[in-house]
């Protein structure tokens, strides 16, 4: 077995649900805006006119993969503070109150730390649990609902299971829900995970609020899009000029915002090319781990989960040890669980799927990519073969014993 070196062999790179690489196209479009097209979009004239133009074409191109009106969308810094301007903005923007506001067990801590900040406002924080695979069900989500509920958040696609939930289902169960009761419920999804994956068409989902972000479709990382259908009344979280009809101050990231246009446009042109590439990968990555790695457990749903994510765990190990030895062996993957030198802690996403919290911490994620190749399967499957070997031999050394 050899062991990989950055001067020795190309990195492969299998953490795509981390983040992407700004593609060569979407910097292209980018460039001139971080020179030329410098104008402030908020002056009135032919420089910064310019400046206007592309983020008006980027509000178009963020819009048709929406399939919203262009006024619906409105930029923002990233998927964190999309999620944070639906959740706190939304229930900042009611009437009376405290209101209790449904989540998942398994939403990223974008959702669930704004919830927290919410619950010290004295709102109440509802959790819906999530199944082995981190899927949210409608039923679950339904029978949560009071006459004081007045958001639910739940994500699209789990970040680290891969797991896809049924939203167009979770609202129409919280629609009737909610007119049985008389009340009035926002529904918001994170859908970070799912630009580039699926559908992300707000008429088909039925959602009132929605976000994305850059840099997971080969965009710029430090902007993302929160969708806030026509009517809903969010509250700004963040003062200022007034900029995005006053949900959004702050003078435009263009460059950002052009690249989040053009990366969100490309990704869903190919949507359909992407799928059928990583989910040829991820299932062979999946073949050859099981013969490699026998005593490898599969986590990720068979068929309810978007096509790039791989998720297994290696009964014994910890991740952090097998993802430092993946590293030398010039391979990038993720793990489930965050290390101290006293402790592991897995993640709150594993807990909530009622995982063993000894799998939990053996937890490792492969996200591939557009650019991904066969070459690429095959070293992650030798390096974490090779990897497994060896802290099994330090594992059963007297040393370590």
């Amino acid at each position: 077995m050899t062991n990989y070196t950055e001067d020795s062999e190309r990195i492969v790179y299998l953490d795509h649900a981390a983040t992407t690489p700004v593609r060569p196209e979407v910097l292209e479009a980018m460039l001139p805006y971080f020179g030329d097209s410098f104008g402030n979009p908020s002056s009135l004239y032919a420089l910064a006119g310019e400046s206007r133009n592309g983020i008006d074409v980027a509000r178009r191109q963020v819009a048709s993969l929406l399939n919203c009106r262009t006024s619906e969308v409105v930029f923002t810094g990233g998927g964190t503070e999309a999620d944070n301007l639906a959740i706190k903005g939304a229930l900042s923007a009611m009437q009376g109150g405290p209101y209790e506001v449904v989540v998942s067990e398994a939403e990223h801590h974008a959702v669930i730390h704004a919830a927290e900040q919410l619950e010290a406002l004295g709102h109440t924080i509802v959790f819906a649990p999530v199944d082995r695979y981190g899927i949210v069900h409608p039923a679950a989500v339904e029978a949560l609902i009071t006459e004081r509920t007045a958001l639910v958040s739940v994500m699209y696609v789990n970040n680290e299971l891969g797991a896809v939930s049924d939203i167009a289902g979770i609202v129409s169960a919280v629609r009737a829900r909610a007119e049985e009761l008389g009340a009035e419920v926002l529904v918001h999804t994170d859908a970070v995970q799912a630009a580039g994956k699926l559908s992300c068409d707000v008429q088909m989902l039925g959602v009132d609020l929605l976000s994305l972000a850059g840099h997971k479709v080969h965009g710029p990382k430090g902007v993302g899009v929160l969708y806030i259908r026509r009517g809903v009344r969010v509250d700004p979280i963040i003062a200022g000029g007034g900029q995005e009809r006053q949900r959004r101050s702050g003078t435009e990231n263009v460059p950002a915002i052009v690249g989040i246009g053009k990366a969100m446009a490309l990704a869903e042109e190919e949507r359909e090319r992407f799928c059928k590439h990583t989910e040829r990968l991820r299932d062979s990555f999946v073949a050859g781990v099981q013969d490699a790695i026998p005593e490898a457990i599969i986590n990720h749903h068979p068929t309810d989960s978007v096509p790039h994510i791989a998720h297994i765990s290696v009964p014994g190990l910890e991740g952090e040890p097998m993802l430092l030895g993946l590293d030398f062996q010039g391979v990038c993957a993720s793990s489930g669980s965050a290390c101290s030198s006293a402790s592991i802690e897995p993640s709150h996403v594993l807990v909530a799927t009622g995982m063993d919290l000894e799998m939990a911490a053996g937890s490792l994620r492969f996200s591939f990519g557009k650019d991904s190749t066969e070459e690429d399967v095959s070293r992650a499957v030798e390096g974490l073969s090779y990897v497994v070997g060896q802290l099994r031999g330090m594992a059963s050394s007297p040393a370590f014993a």
